[in-house]
């Protein structure tokens, strides 16, 4: 795994290694976020982890009364497992995966300045013989009081507004099929006009763990996504596009956004114009 001596991001601090956490394990601010599914946290977690698995709480209407309550739904969901604005928030995947980094855009999105994710996620920290356990306490609800950084979060507004902008990169992270419009998975299939395609598991090591900055850097300016750009991210629900949302917030691109409605909402909706790529 990276050190943060080598990683060469420039907000490591985002992605934390085994060691950072280790150090924190007793700190009672700390709270660990495992949002695997349940069957896996109850086969061994981090001590101290709450289970919170968020993987399918989508918005797929980003108008602004649905987001909202949106909005609302998931704070109250972090209060209910004991998680208040003012912690530090580390989310811990199998591995340094979508539903993790979803995770950090979200609590980035809230407002919230602490936030984190353990880089190799559990199946790393397993396999550095760290300890685990297969116990786990119910946590005393909490109040989990936000402020929206409208900033992180695009709208389909905004992609549209996007789609001819000369400072934008809509980022479609699906696989080349769904991009293709091949495997169609809404209404319509293929993407947004003029997106520039790169699916999010290239921001990966094979053993997980997120490349170091260098690679990441070289990746995205082959792809045309510079920092100088606002960058929209799409996927089909807003996870993948997270993901790169989290690889660019570790090279600190300054204008990123995730598309929470993503292709779900896009390709769903009937006045979305469609492009279908070729090969």
């Amino acid at each position: 795994m990276s050190t943060k001596e080598t990683a060469g991001y420039e907000n490591p601090d985002l992605l934390w290694t085994r060691e950072d956490l280790q150090a924190r394990l007793n700190d009672p601010s700390l709270r660990i976020i495992d949002v695997r599914p349940g069957e896996r946290f109850a086969m061994g977690h981090i001590p101290g982890a709450r289970h919170f698995d968020i993987y399918a709480l989508n918005c797929d209407d980003t108008d602004d009364a649905p987001l909202l309550s949106f909005t609302r739904m998931w704070a109250f969901l972090l209060a209910r497992r004991g998680v208040a604005f003012d912690d530090t928030i580390v989310f811990c995947g199998e591995i340094t995966g979508m539903t993790a980094a979803r995770g950090l855009w979200f609590l980035e999105y809230l407002g919230h300045k602490d936030v984190h994710v353990l880089d190799g996620g559990y199946s790393g920290w397993e396999a550095a013989g760290l300890s685990v356990t297969r116990e786990a306490t119910v946590p005393t609800a909490s109040v989990f009081k936000y402020q929206m950084d409208r900033g992180r979060l695009a709208t389909h507004h905004d992609v549209r507004a996007g789609i001819n902008a000369l400072d934008c990169v809509i980022l479609d992270t699906r696989g080349k099929l769904e991009w293709t419009g091949e495997d169609r998975r809404a209404a319509k299939g293929g993407t947004v006009p003029g997106s520039v395609h790169l699916e999010w598991v290239n921001h990966l090591r094979p053993d997980g763990t997120m490349k170091p900055g260098n690679e990441l850097r070289t990746l995205f300016a082959e792809n045309g996504i510079s920092a100088d750009k606002e960058i929209i991210a799409l996927c089909q629900t807003g996870y993948r596009s997270a993901h790169a949302y989290l690889a660019m917030r570790l090279l600190d691109y300054p204008r990123v956004r995730n598309y929470l409605g993503s292709w779900n909402e896009w390709g769903n909706r009937d006045e979305m114009p469609i492009e279908v790529p070729k090969g």
